[in-house]
């Protein structure tokens, strides 16, 4: 595989204080995480709220330092130096949740898509502009004359996230990371933004780390896929192995998870959430050991990432 970008033994924690300045137990955010994205390559997040997917995002775009790990983002290890940062924050752009919380209100289209340009310095004005027309044409918002005076409130909500997506295309990075950009759209509107998405893929060779709790738009999306829980990766590999033949309990309770079109598999048996998680220290051991019901002895050792054919497990049970 031709690397765009590698994560090694990524980790941060997270300490609260009190009112009183007492400290708490360390959240593991994100412990000890390892993988790699192609060029071209849509590599998925996949887990629960809270599981770390989108604090590995702010740790690759150094929106927040890492504890310990190496980012490498073209051949390049990213440290807090000037360089390295500039070189990740024009190379590597974020695609938000919310449209609303992404852009300015009060700026009109034009400039919020310039914007990025105006930070990095990127040609004269003229030249801004017309990279501007270009990233509005990407994203299929047209006739671009029409759409660049425009406020955001005068855009729909799928209007809104092309001109997030554009806003990121006009540096011409080379990954994008998408956090749940399209969960918020309704259903119709998703498909579109993810077949725009895969074209922009295939026209520019972009790679997306595509972040998401919706194992459906990761099964059309994707093309590797790494369930993450509390901070770790439980299980990785080709999206269509994983979603359709899981190995870990935790991949299949989310699978377990999703609303069922067989009715006659509408009152199967579905193994999740047998046990009691109280007086569980999950920071020991497996940490869904909790909530799975293969757990046994073993399972209070933290079980490592091991390779199965074309994916990665992290459990001693490894489903059949």
């Amino acid at each position: 595989m031709n690397e765009l970008l590698r994560i090694e033994n990524l980790r941060k924690h997270f300490v609260k204080k009190n009112w009183l300045g007492k400290k708490s137990v360390p959240v593991r955010a994100v412990d000890d995480v390892s993988f790699a994205v192609g060029r071209g390559q849509v590599f998925v997040l996949a887990g629960e709220s809270g599981s770390g997917k989108s604090t590995v995002a702010k740790l690759i775009l150094r929106a927040i330092a890492p504890d310990g790990g190496k980012i490498i983002f073209d051949g390049r290890e990213i440290t807090d130096k000037k360089d390295d940062l500039k070189k990740i924050r024009m190379g590597c752009q974020m695609v938000h949740q919310d449209p609303y919380d992404s852009i300015n209100p009060q700026m009109k289209i034009r400039d919020i898509v310039d914007e990025p340009l105006e930070i990095h310095k990127v040609g004269d004005s003229k030249k801004r502009q017309e990279m501007v027309r270009e990233a509005l044409r990407q994203v299929k918002l047209e006739p671009v004359d029409q759409i660049l005076g425009k406020y955001p409130h005068e855009l729909s909500g799928g209007q809104r996230q092309r001109v997030v997506l554009a806003r990121a295309l006009a540096l011409r990075p080379k990954l994008i990371i998408a956090d749940e950009p399209v969960s918020m759209l309704d259903v119709s509107i998703r498909a579109e933004i993810l077949e725009l998405m895969d074209s922009l893929r295939d026209e520019h060779g972009i790679s997306f780390v595509y972040i998401t709790h919706d194992l459906a738009t990761a099964r059309y999306f994707g093309d590797i896929i790494a369930i993450m829980y509390m901070g770790k990766l439980v299980e990785v590999g080709p999206v269509d192995e994983v979603l359709l033949s899981p190995k870990h309990p935790y991949t299949q309770a989310l699978l377990d998870a999703l609303s069922e079109p067989d009715p006659e598999n509408l009152h199967r048996q579905k193994k999740i959430r047998i046990n009691d998680a109280t007086g569980v220290d999950v920071y020991q051991g497996c940490r869904f050991r909790a909530r799975c019901p293969y757990v046994f002895d073993k399972c209070s050792q933290e079980p490592p990432l091991e390779r199965i054919g074309e994916r990665s497990v992290a459990c001693f049970a490894k489903l059949d």
